[in-house]
């Protein structure tokens, strides 16, 4: 194992450790603060970021240039059932 994976690995145990660290302080400590917060919904907000995105043209299901484009020129009303079945 190269020593930059060997860092991320405990980059990653320690701030995992952590954020759990925080969690069970604030669900069992009534003491617990501001502190302890910050770090669970920091680590939280992390775990919702879209870092598995990958570019519109390589995506499967990607949808052609233009479609929204054309979508909104047409408006929402103007379309039929079957041309809206289309898009």
């Amino acid at each position: 194992m190269t020593s930059a994976r060997a860092a991320r690995r405990a980059a990653a145990l320690g701030l995992g450790a952590l954020w759990w660290w925080a969690v069970l302080r604030l669900a069992l400590e009534p003491g617990a603060g501001v502190i302890e917060g910050a770090v669970a919904v920091g680590g939280w907000g992390l775990s919702v970021l879209p870092v598995h995105c990958v570019p519109a043209r390589q995506a499967a299901g990607a949808l052609g240039a233009g479609r929204w484009g054309r979508v909104l020129r047409r408006g929402a009303g103007g379309a039929s059932a079957s041309s809206r079945s289309r898009l």
